[in-house]
């Protein structure tokens, strides 16, 4: 009777589970015993893949043909739908791609001159993909200044975006600054008035001339609106916050120099140099509220713009004149941060 009170429901479950549990282990034992030896050179379909995709590259010949089709008597559609097949296949097609010429370059190149805006964006978009294979970067080059005069001669987005990115991946030769300076002003007005999208690419840009001694002073002199500081609104995206605060920081240290201080400059009143670093400016202001923004790599450029401006011995920051909560704020910088570890 006492083996009969044993048998409940309850224990019976459990019976079954740790038979099926045993069950399952055995036979996975004995499915590994007979099972033949691991071979790592028995990787059938890992190699097809590898050699179908190798295979497919070199006889594709997808970007020769683009190539061999595109010319000017098309009509509009045509040429942006091979002009975007070029881009896609110059990214796609690493081997095929750095076989190209430079006479495909000037060909690609030829239609900056197309009067259809959208074809000029394709075509900035399929020079910005050969500038990826690094013996074409000097042949793109020669097509700055058109590219200059395009984006500064079209008021649109997209315009702005596609060149923008192409000469940011370009090194500007010394000779272009001429050009340059006659385009700053422009430059300047799609910094304030474009897109977040431009402003970005602009802004990396502007850094990149910045650090050219013979184009510092133009810079500083160009005009700005009033509402120049509303850019650094903590509402806006923490990507156009971080560049716009790169700009400032390498403006900084331009003014560092030994060839900036060396000289005595006369700025307009509405200049850039004036609204960020005279009397009246709002630097300081701005620089507190973005310490204590939400991303950190905000929080981090705000303070190495400090470090740039300096501390003299009264604790206030050369160039800046803000509130008295200037230094005190200073606390809140993470000096101790991996990207000030670098450089200070």
């Amino acid at each position: 009777m006492n083996y009969l009170e044993l048998i409940t429901t309850k224990n019976l479950v459990s019976a079954a589970a740790g038979a099926g549990a045993a069950f399952l282990i055995a036979k996975a034992i004995l499915a590994g015993i007979n099972s033949p030896p691991y071979n790592p050179e028995q990787l059938p379909f890992a190699k097809l893949a590898i050699a179908h995709q190798s295979k497919h590259e070199i006889e594709s010949r997808e970007l020769r043909g683009h190539l061999l089709s595109l010319n000017s008597k098309l009509d509009d559609y045509s040429k942006n739908m091979i002009l975007h097949g070029i881009t896609r296949s110059v990214y796609l097609l690493d081997t095929e791609a750095s076989a190209c010429t430079y006479d495909d370059i000037k060909l690609v190149a030829s239609f900056l001159d197309d009067p259809d805006v959208g074809i000029k964006i394709q075509t900035l978009h399929a020079l910005k993909a050969f500038a990826g294979i690094w013996k074409f970067r000097i042949r793109i080059q020669e097509y700055i200044p058109k590219v200059l005069e395009i984006i500064t001669d079209i008021w649109d987005s997209d315009v702005h975006i596609a060149g923008l990115r192409l000469l940011n991946v370009l090194q500007l030769p010394d000779h272009m600054n001429v050009l340059l300076r006659k385009l700053l002003p422009a430059l300047m007005e799609i910094l304030q008035m474009g897109n977040t999208l431009s402003q970005v690419q602009v802004l990396k840009f502007l850094s990149s001339l910045v650090q050219k001694e013979s184009l510092l002073f133009d810079i500083m002199n160009c005009q700005v609106h009033p509402e120049f500081f509303n850019l650094f609104q903590t509402s806006r995206p923490g990507n156009l916050l971080f560049e716009l605060l790169v700009f400032v920081e390498r403006l900084c240290e331009g003014r560092l120099t030994s060839h900036y201080q060396s000289m005595h400059w006369e700025y307009n009143e509405l200049s850039l140099h004036e609204v960020l670093f005279g009397v009246d400016s709002r630097l300081a202001d701005c620089l507190l509220s973005l310490i204590i923004h939400p991303e950190e790599e905000v929080q981090i450029q705000a303070c190495r713009v400090i470090l740039k401006l300096q501390l003299n011995e009264d604790g206030e920051i050369i160039g800046i004149h803000g509130t008295d909560t200037t230094y005190s704020t200073l606390s809140d910088c993470n000096f101790d941060h991996p990207a000030f570890e670098a450089e200070h």
